[in-house]
């Protein structure tokens, strides 16, 4: 692992850690997952791969869409109910895996600030360097702040957090981003979650409800083209990482509700029969026409099955809150002994 320590006045209360892999896992985070994803049938590749510099800033902009609901519904909650999260948590450490620009974990810190907390944040994402770049605004805004912030897959943040400063600890999963994970990775998520919490700290949690597939696709296929220019970049930051040949403008992006499995599922569609090359891994891939790539699950919740899970796991509800239209739920879990 390296660790950066900035040196002005301003960055003197800023760590950016970025976090390596132990031998047992490098051929997955040095694109065996990739190969595993691309050679069988039907094709996938982990979501993580969204994420270059130009995927985040998609993302960000995907956020402000007006067919996405998802963002501006969680921080309306956020910004109502923050303060009862910092009210019931007392004084702690703020953990947020997938962290992107911190927007909406500033509604957190301005709620722990006004009641005199010590304010200490962990932000997690895969992409230094929004991490950086959100990390010195923050402590512009924020004078008392210190940040230790991990680069990194959320399975190694997890397994590397440093010892705590302040008697307790929250990690963040806001965003729905839970719903990217299938049924058997959600189970181990969770349990790492349970694993990494002393009795008594917290798990604040965001998941995005069942509703009807016309307010659903439109989220994930927006008119003005941002969520496909972000699922097409994730073959453009392929071919810078693995040296590959993807020619995006012989991909579709392809967006759809999954009724069934209760979840959008987002692919990325060859125009035509085409062969790729992944030279540093070593890699060709066959695609026919019309064959399709999945990208992406976003899995809806219901909010009475996911307390049953979060509970099943240790982690007890102590607190839920909805919009009105229920269509965002944000749940407030503690490890109870």
């Amino acid at each position: 692992m390296s660790v950066l320590k900035a040196t002005n006045s301003i960055e003197q209360r800023l760590q950016i850690q970025r976090l390596q892999a132990p031998t047992r896992v490098v051929t997955s985070t040095a694109g065996g997952d990739v190969v595993r994803g691309l050679t069988q049938t039907p094709k996938t590749l982990p979501p993580c791969y969204f994420y270059d510099d130009r995927g985040s800033e998609l993302f960000e902009r995907i956020c402000e869409l007006p067919e996405y609901y998802v963002t501006r519904t969680e921080t309306a909650i956020l910004q109502r109910f923050a303060g009862e999260i910092a009210r019931i948590t007392g004084a702690c450490e703020l953990v947020e895996l997938g962290s992107g620009n911190s927007t909406k974990t500033r509604i957190l810190l301005d709620a722990y600030q006004q009641l005199d907390y010590p304010l200490r944040y962990l932000p997690i994402d895969v992409c230094a360097g929004i991490l950086e770049s959100s990390a010195k605004q923050l402590l512009q805004d924020y004078p008392s702040l210190e940040v230790y912030a991990l680069a990194g897959t959320y399975e190694l943040a997890l397994a590397q957090l440093t010892p705590k400063k302040l008697s307790s600890r929250m990690i963040c999963f806001i965003g729905s981003t839970l719903g990217n994970l299938n049924l058997q990775e959600c189970d181990v998520f969770l349990s790492q979650i349970r694993a990494t919490l002393n009795v008594g700290e917290y798990f604040l949690l965001g998941v995005d409800l069942q509703k009807p597939k016309e307010i659903l696709e439109p989220a994930y296929d927006d008119s003005q083209g941002v969520t496909a220019e972000f699922n097409l970049n994730m073959l453009e930051h392929l071919n810078r990482s693995f040296e590959g040949n993807f020619d995006t403008t012989q991909f579709k992006h392809w967006a759809f509700y999954n009724e069934s499995e209760q979840r959008i599922e987002m692919h990325l569609k060859s125009e035509r029969s085409q062969t790729v090359q992944l030279k540093s891994l070593n890699l060709t891939v066959n695609l026919a026409q019309g064959e399709t790539i999945l990208t992406e699950i976003s899995r809806k919740f219901n909010l009475e099955s996911i307390q049953q899970q979060l509970a099943a796991k240790g982690l007890i509800p102590v607190q839920t809150w909805t919009d009105v239209n229920q269509w965002f739920g944000l749940l407030l879990c503690q490890v109870q002994g």
